[in-house]
């Protein structure tokens, strides 16, 4: 397996992408790995990338604007700059063919809004403890009334991740905590609810586990391993 750093410029912004190349026959589906909010960036989802790398997939994982050794200051950025970053790194690294997505947290939102712009061109998605959030949160920036947005009771409910999950047919695998004291109960319950009506769906949950599952999974290869054989389960590229 090769790991190769880079930098993709897009959105004013250089972002900084890691690579990982399978030493054989790579499989069709590429692998893209999205981290959460606050001090989340590639550097723990490392250790996924190089699992699927090992399995036949060429895999990334980059940084987001503000976050880790990308450029840009966090407060600036926002769920539709979000989207668009990683829009522009995808059409990069998998111009065309199928594509997997992997995100943790707020890229649970992300991933829903990337799925809409690729179609049936993402084959299967990984969310571990993913958010939503209103449609009305979607523009603004982070440090200028997100927060203040997505605190109001129950806004989570007008987002349009849920019709997004709902409409995709390929394969699902929901993570979930063992504990989480940061995403309500009722937006994990919502999305695994929009999963269950077409997509091939599968439900885990890591014994002792906490939100940040990125971390998680890096701390523990049986689990990313698992995570690997679902994703690789006959029937899919």
């Amino acid at each position: 397996m090769e790991q190769r750093e880079f930098v993709h410029r897009a959105d004013g912004e250089e972002l900084s992408c890691t690579a990982c190349i399978p030493a054989g026959d790579e499989r069709l589906e590429r692998v893209v790995i999205m981290h959460g909010a606050g001090t989340g960036s590639k550097q723990r989802n490392l250790p996924l990338a190089r699992e699927f790398a090992g399995a036949g997939y060429r895999s990334l994982a980059f940084d987001f604007s503000g976050h880790g050794r990308s450029t840009g200051e966090l407060p600036l950025l926002s769920l539709e700059r979000r989207f668009l970053q990683a829009r522009s790194v995808i059409a990069e690294f998998a111009p065309d063919g199928p594509v997997m997505l992997i995100g943790f947290s707020m890229s649970g939102q992300t991933i829903a809004d990337v799925v809409e712009h690729l179609g049936d061109r993402v084959t299967t998605i990984v969310l571990g403890a993913p958010a939503a959030y209103s449609a009305a949160a979607w523009k603004v920036p982070f440090g200028s009334g997100f927060t203040e947005i997505i605190r109001t009771a129950d806004s989570w409910r007008a987002s349009p991740a849920f019709d997004t999950y709902a409409r995709f047919t390929g394969r699902a695998v929901l993570i979930v905590p063992d504990h989480d004291s940061v995403i309500p109960p009722g937006v994990t319950s919502r999305i695994e609810a929009a999963l269950r009506r077409h997509a091939a769906f599968d439900r885990i949950v890591f014994p002792g586990s906490q939100h940040t599952l990125g971390l998680w999974l890096a701390e523990h290869p049986e689990d990313r391993r698992r995570i690997v054989a679902l994703c690789a389960a006959p029937g899919h590229p």
